[in-house]
């Protein structure tokens, strides 16, 4: 059974990474977070260990809102991202993942299980729009602010988050875009795209995955007064739509409904399915925050809303045990998959791992993220994993050691010794020139 993949939301997204229902973006459990203060050192120094993006990453422009955003243009994402801005954190590997919208290729297992949703909802609903090319790039107004996330929330930090300048952003979550498609006048959407978070390493964590948000704003409640009144409708029609979209996707399941809090819904409920023998997490939901939807000129309205991940309920579903899958372009993974079809993946190799250990004592300011992202731009896609496995405490030096198992294993190839340790002398360098990392 896979381990829970922490299931994001659109705007109700303040979960583990992956894809964590309603949950502002934050870490799990492999490389837990210290809550030192962030540091943007490391941003500019990282982008010279990674190739320049390659022309993949000039595919498509993302209109920012329309009624369907399906217009399409070239563009420079290199351009646009890797700025000389001195709070620009962005690096070339990140740059290269903007742009190749995996929810969007015919026969990807993500676009399967965005096409199933969509077509659960626009068949209950002909109203529901569905939005999936909106611009990646977004405000920290549009980000955070508008959705109530504290303003010293940990998600905001340069540790967490990809920015191009202390005012815009790679979006963390789709739930970026509810209040910018509130206001054009939408009431009834689903938005889906991309989003990046700085995260740790293991096979159920990426810096880019891909979310999902539904609005629907109740016609019926508008302008009602009462709160137990128009509370108990909205949930009484989100738990109709979202077990019947349940349904649709998994079969006839077992559900359980378990309460939560998140800071832009009230009152706010999880979804939980007995799946495989083990009950699983699979969104986060809730009554809109009427402030949120007050500043959408819609104070006289009530609603609900929904956040899932795309990646969680495909390597579920299609039994794909590493999210590194989902961006290959080997034919013997894409070949698997054919549109409107829900088929179990088969392994075409499983090369050896090799693991290397480094271990060093933590400077006084240390964000684990950061030791993260300098692994992944060292090694990119060669990593499956970076786990803790021993942690000491020298009272007499005042200092706490780290000690970290790295797992180089490819995809596509068996590595050799000498290629690992050329990636392992770069991580041992530069965690210590770029971290101020003391290796023991």
């Amino acid at each position: 059974m896979i381990s829970r993949v922490a299931f994001a939301i659109a705007i109700l997204a303040l979960a583990p990474s992956c894809s964590d229902a309603f949950t502002v973006p934050s870490s799990g459990a492999v490389l837990r977070r210290s809550l030192a203060p962030s540091s943007s050192a490391i941003a500019a120094p990282l982008r010279s260990l990674v190739a320049k993006p390659s022309s993949s990453s000039s595919r498509r422009a993302h209109i920012a809102v329309g009624p369907k955003c399906s217009t399409a243009e070239k563009v420079d994402w290199s351009k646009r991202l890797l700025t000389d801005d001195e709070f620009n954190n962005v690096t070339p590997y990140i740059a290269n993942l903007v742009g190749r919208d995996l929810h969007l290729l015919p026969n990807h297992p993500l676009q399967i299980i965005k096409r199933k949703i969509e077509a659960y909802f626009t068949s209950r609903d002909a109203a529901f729009e569905c939005k999936d090319s909106l611009d990646p790039i977004v405000t920290a107004t549009q980000c955070f602010d508008d959705l109530l996330i504290p303003e010293d929330h940990q998600s905001r930090r340069q540790s967490d988050t990809y920015y191009l300048t202390p005012d815009t952003l790679l979006r963390t979550h789709t739930s970026a875009h509810q209040t910018e498609l509130m206001r054009s006048g939408s009431t009834k959407f689903l938005c889906t795209g991309d989003v990046y978070r700085r995260d740790e390493i293991d096979s159920s964590h990426y810096p880019a995955f891909h979310q999902m948000e539904g609005v629907k704003i109740l016609e019926e409640c508008t302008g009602m007064e009462n709160r137990e009144e128009w509370e108990a409708a909205c949930i009484a029609d989100l738990k109709d739509y979202l077990e019947g979209m349940i349904d649709a996707i998994f079969g006839p399941v077992e559900k359980r409904w378990v309460e939560a809090y998140f800071p832009f819904t009230t009152p706010s409920l999880e979804l939980e399915i007995y799946f495989n023998d083990d009950w699983l997490e699979v969104l986060g939901c809730g009554v809109i925050q009427q402030p949120i939807l007050e500043k959408c000129d819609m104070g006289d309205k009530h609603g609900w809303a929904f956040g899932l991940g795309l990646e969680r309920l495909a390597m579920v579903l299609f039994d794909i045990p590493d999210i590194r899958l989902f961006w290959t372009d080997d034919k013997r993974f894409l070949k698997q998959f054919k549109d409107g079809e829900i088929t179990k993946f088969k392994p075409y190799s499983k090369y050896p791992p090799c693991y290397k250990d480094i271990a060093f004592w933590l400077p006084e300011q240390w964000e684990e993220n950061n030791f993260a992202e300098l692994v992944r731009n060292v090694a990119g896609d060669l990593v499956e994993s970076v786990s803790l496995i021993d942690k000491f405490d020298n009272p007499k030096k005042a200092k706490t050691s780290h000690c970290y198992r790295i797992n180089y294993r490819s995809m596509d190839k068996s590595l050799t010794n000498e290629e690992v340790d050329a990636l392992q002398e770069q991580v041992r360098e530069l965690a210590a020139k770029k971290l101020s990392c003391e290796l023991r």
